[in-house]
């Protein structure tokens, strides 16, 4: 739980195959077109696997999936500007951009529920909330986006870009979803490699571009570090708002801890080819650094909540069981 996560390896070696034997020449067309297909099959089997029934569960527990979005969609993205206020200087400003496109992304859906379920917290409201937020994601983010780059000089992919290479996608794929969605769940490992094989091929593509532009003789080292900082303070806040957020509109420990995990976390499945639509080919590579690293960086310190939550849940119920009727009453 607390090493480095497996991918995250492998997306390391992705950039240092990307840093050492970036494709250029013939071969770039090929990988970019190559990009532009595993990002549209990987939407399309979103849509395969996506539950309709999954989405319409819980959504009753509407204070819950309101707070969780709000958190994701609008917290971050304020945070985000008023961080790059305050520190305008602080990083380039391509890997600014980069940091305010992670705070318009979407939450993530695995690890989102298995930490929810490791603390002890609602399970059902967080596959729920994370599923929305990840369908809501695919119309909000493209928007967020176009709004931060037109305040900070950016420009960002066409909208038919977005149209053809992610709602179309997935949009079918959901249309699609009653005859081929029993399949896509019962080869859910398999599909899951096949997306995180899509997100390698994506991130080699952008950090060959990003290379061949010069990436690491603009970046100094030393600015991995200070992204680092700026991503563990963004996470920090949001995770200290979403939990004093909570207990001040009453809600119970278990809605709680479904909040925590759900609002503070970052899609970094979904993101990475988010951005290599969104953003300009030179442009991706510096893009996607604060993701890559927010994204181990949620996982080291969720993981350490998780079991604090745990620990919690496990007091509180005793508490309860340990009340007498007449203590209930009082």
């Amino acid at each position: 739980m607390f090493g480095l996560d497996p991918f995250l390896l492998s997306l390391i070696g992705t950039v240092l195959l990307a840093t050492f034997v970036p494709c250029h020449g013939a071969a770039v067309p090929v990988f970019r077109w190559l990009a532009i297909i595993v990002i549209a099959m990987m939407f399309f089997l979103q849509g395969a696997r996506l539950s309709r029934k999954a989405v319409v569960e819980g959504l009753t527990a509407w204070r819950l999936h309101l707070m969780i979005l709000c958190c994701t969609f609008v917290l971050f993205p304020l945070l985000g500007l008023a961080l790059h206020a305050a520190f305008p200087g602080l990083l380039q400003n391509e890997v600014w951009l980069g940091v305010l496109f992670l705070c318009c992304l979407p939450s993530t859906v695995q690890s989102s529920i298995a930490f929810t379920s490791i603390g002890g917290g609602n399970v059902p409201a967080a596959v729920c909330a994370a599923t929305a937020s990840n369908v809501f994601g695919i119309f909000i983010t493209p928007f967020l986006v176009g709004l931060v780059l037109a305040r900070h000089g950016g420009q960002s992919g066409g909208v038919m870009d977005i149209v053809f290479q992610l709602l179309l996608p997935f949009v079918l794929g959901q249309i699609l979803q009653p005859w081929i969605g029993a399949w896509a769940h019962r080869n859910k490992k398999l599909l899951s490699m096949t997306d995180r094989g899509s997100i390698l091929i994506v991130v080699y593509t952008a950090f060959s571009d990003a290379v061949i532009q010069g990436l690491w003789h603009r970046l100094p080292l030393s600015e991995l570090g200070l992204i680092a900082v700026v991503d563990f303070l963004l996470l920090v806040c949001v995770l200290v708002i979403t939990a004093f957020g909570s207990r001040m509109v009453g809600m119970p420990l278990r809605d709680e801890i479904a909040v925590v995990f759900c609002g503070s976390k970052k899609t970094l499945a979904s993101g990475v080819p988010m951005a290599n639509v969104l953003f300009p080919p030179a442009s991706v590579g510096l893009v996607v650094l604060p993701l890559m690293i927010y994204h181990q960086i949620q996982l080291f310190v969720c993981a350490v909540l998780a079991r604090k939550f745990a620990v919690m849940m496990k007091k509180h119920e005793a508490e309860k069981t340990l009340l007498t009727p007449a203590e209930v009453g009082e």
